[in-house]
């Protein structure tokens, strides 16, 4: 199941974690927080459901099915924060793989400050694994975030706040910033990401990729770690298999752009 925001555009939110969900072979069921009217370009604003409008999609799936992962994304008020936690606890719902989405790509605040409270209050417990980027890591961490070194203390300080496992994506990382390299003769950008799951930190090191036209990323990585919690991974495992669905994404996504551009 995912809980997320409506990005009209289809680039990202609930239609990209449908996509990614049924890509993966696991079956999509949904509920709706938030109507956004955005592209990839322009934020116009957005339409938030209700607690009871939340509620009702979310019992109308959880009576019926048996949700085997649950993947959060735009929570955009208090009042839904808190009816999700309820229903977490209500439905025995699974420990939520949670993307704390704060701003959308096109420049739009998608979440108030009271729903950011909350989140911290009564969601980061009941998580899974949390993936913030890196300014909402440094949201919750309360420092900046400007290498690997600070990556690991920002994962730490984000598991005190109550997280049992903290993955911070490294998308965000200027390039000038130094991500330390393992070799001093790599030439090559890096993007790197690192979990630490109860104490347990993993780096993952990947080739970086310009993908300028690319938007989304965040909500499939969630959504198909999530599916990979599913069918039974562990959480590194998941992880890794989740930043591969992702990369395969981007480069499939950056080749489509060059040939319809022919």
């Amino acid at each position: 199941m995912t809980i997320a925001g409506f990005d009209p555009s289809g680039d990202a939110g609930i239609i990209a974690d449908i996509r990614t969900i049924e890509a993966l072979g696991c079956t999509a069921v949904a509920a709706i927080t938030s109507i956004t009217f955005q592209n990839t370009r322009v934020y116009a604003g957005a339409l938030h459901q209700n607690a009871p409008s939340v509620r009702a999609q979310v019992e109308a799936i959880a009576t019926e099915h048996e949700i085997a992962a649950l993947k959060i994304g735009m929570l955009p008020t208090a009042e839904i924060v808190r009816e999700v936690a309820r229903l977490i606890q209500e439905f025995h719902l699974p420990k939520p793989v949670i993307d704390p989405v704060m701003e959308s790509t096109s420049g739009g605040k998608l979440m108030d400050d009271g729903a950011y409270e909350l989140l911290v209050t009564e969601l980061l417990p009941r998580s899974c694994v949390i993936t913030p980027n890196i300014p909402e890591a440094e949201k919750f961490a309360g420092l900046n975030i400007l290498d690997e070194d600070s990556m690991r203390q920002a994962v730490a300080r984000i598991r005190e706040l109550g997280a049992r496992a903290v993955l911070i994506k490294g998308g965000h990382l200027k390039q000038e910033s130094g991500v330390k390299r393992q070799k001093p003769e790599e030439e090559k950008r890096q993007a790197v990401d690192v979990l630490d799951d109860e104490g347990e930190v993993t780096v993952f090191r990947d080739d970086w990729i310009d993908a300028r036209n690319v938007r989304g990323t965040g909500c499939m990585l969630s959504s198909a770690i999530a599916c990979g919690l599913a069918r039974g991974e562990a959480l590194k495992s998941a992880v890794a298999t989740a930043k591969q669905f992702v990369t395969r994404t981007i480069h499939n996504s950056q080749f489509k752009i060059k040939t319809t551009r022919l």
